[in-house]
């Protein structure tokens, strides 16, 4: 994850999508929570959640997460963003082919997977930085090159939009 993830004050400016270098903004919890800093990758779920939630829904169903957890069940890996505008700046359409090749077919080096795309290494480098900063997507060392990969086999994308009801827009007391 980013080392200085911004804080929902902080977002102002970032909520434009014209740029695909802008600062993505990643839920607070979630950044500091390093989830799946100490785990093997090969220990991960085998699914990724993206979301677009509010702070309160991603809270709960943080806890229904939990819940599950205890109860032995596997749970997905969650990465939420409060605005949809950062989402969508994590997943462009270039950044979501990468994943899927590299999903496909694992390349032997970030080289391979540029020829693989037709596009130059580093853009691909970049690209892949960013998702590594998300820990979406991994490296291992493979001699002098480094290997990609995704250490998940399913990634899902939410973005729930829907009517505000009365009670959402009502103050904490």
């Amino acid at each position: 994850m980013p080392d200085q993830p911004n804080t929902p004050d902080d977002t102002d400016d970032a909520n434009s999508t014209d740029s695909e270098t802008e600062e993505i903004v990643v839920d607070d919890i979630e950044a500091e929570a390093g989830f799946l800093e100490d785990r093997d990758p090969e220990d991960y779920p085998s699914m990724l959640r993206i979301t677009s939630n509010s702070e309160q829904a991603h809270r709960q169903d943080a806890l229904d997460r939990l819940d599950r957890w205890e109860d032995g069940e596997e749970i997905p890996h969650v990465i939420n963003f409060q605005n949809p505008s950062d989402l969508r700046a994590l997943l462009t359409d270039r950044r979501v082919e990468l994943l899927r090749s590299i999903m496909t077919e694992r390349p032997d080096s970030i080289r391979q997977l540029a020829e693989r795309l037709d596009r130059d290494v580093k853009s691909i480098h970049d690209d892949l930085q960013v998702l590594a900063d998300y820990d979406i997507v991994h490296f291992e060392q493979a001699g002098r090159a480094k290997r990609p990969f995704v250490p998940y086999d399913t990634i899902e994308v939410s973005l729930e939009i829907s009517t505000p009801r009365p009670a959402d827009d009502a103050a904490p007391v």
